[in-house]
């Protein structure tokens, strides 16, 4: 099984004439991601890559049109907001915003608005998602994993591929992997896809991908203590970072002992959360 995507997903590209949209959207076509709209305001009624995706003005038209059930979001940063709440108004149960550098301010109203909707975020900032075999959405590698049942949920995208490839190496196969982004302020946190992990009767264990910076991974161990009854393991990056200097990625903010690495491992320790010393070690800490 898997979750959030499978091959009942009916994705919609947003963004995608862009450059950066139009080169995912053939690479998730080349892994049978079903794709079947994409919009960009302007360009309704021209279609892409070979005449294989219909463009619309609007993601109203093509949802009404097709049924799209999934959005990701390839626009510039300072649509993200804009792009995000079209697709909320139009009632997409899940959004994928794979843009990096969207204005924190307009994160915070969008993180607003959906409290009061049913729609799901991932991102921004984020590689995305994939279920092994099933659907790709976003821009994680096609050849690097292969179908199991262990969950990946990560905030850093390239350890994302890291891990996924040592997985594979070691013929272990993945459910699915969600690259839930490291910005401040996004949508799902590890806790709601551990949530859904849990709830998924196919996935038999957690692979947790962390770093430096806010206290998503201590919440994470507090849910995994409290509530989840399958095995996990996580890496936790940045432990060698030198103290007081600022690091570059979004999310890396540190207050005191919150948020640095070791805090992080030790509250995941005292959860019973096995720690990897590298994205390497973790095949190897899994239980057979």
């Amino acid at each position: 099984m898997s979750i959030l995507v499978n091959s009942e997903t009916r994705l919609l590209v947003q963004g995608i004439t862009g450059n950066e949209g139009l080169f995912h959207t053939e690479q998730m076509l080349n892994y049978k991601t079903n794709i079947v709209a994409g919009v960009t305001p302007g360009k309704g009624g021209d279609w892409v890559l070979g005449g294989k995706v219909p463009v619309f003005d609007s993601v109203q038209t093509a949802v009404d049109v097709t049924g799209a059930n999934v959005s990701v979001v390839f626009v510039p940063a300072k649509y993200v907001g804009d792009a995000i709440f079209e697709a909320v108004d139009a009632e997409i149960p899940l959004v994928v915003c794979i843009t990096e550098g969207a204005p924190l301010q307009d994160m915070m109203r969008v993180r607003q608005y959906l409290s009061s909707r049913t729609t799901r975020l991932i991102g921004p900032n984020c590689p995305g998602l994939i279920t092994p075999a099933e659907s790709k959405v976003g821009i994680i590698p096609a050849e690097i994993s292969i179908p199991g049942n262990i969950g990946v949920v990560s905030r850093s995208g390239t350890l994302t591929y890291e891990v996924l490839y040592s997985l594979k190496q070691n013929q272990i196969g993945v459910s699915t992997c969600v690259g839930i982004g490291g910005d401040p302020v996004k949508g799902l946190d590890f806790v709601e896809v551990l949530e859904l992990f849990e709830a998924d009767a196919k996935t038999d264990a957690i692979i947790l991908i962390g770093e430096i910076g806010g206290d998503d991974e201590e919440r994470a161990a507090e849910y995994i203590a409290s509530s989840l009854t399958k095995p996990v393991i996580a890496f936790i990056a940045g432990l060698t970072a030198p103290a007081g200097k600022r690091m570059g990625h979004a999310g890396a903010l540190i207050e005191g002992s919150l948020g640095t690495a070791e805090s992080k491992i030790k509250a995941l320790q005292t959860a019973g959360v096995k720690i990897a010393r590298s994205p390497e070690e973790i095949p190897g800490l899994i239980t057979p």
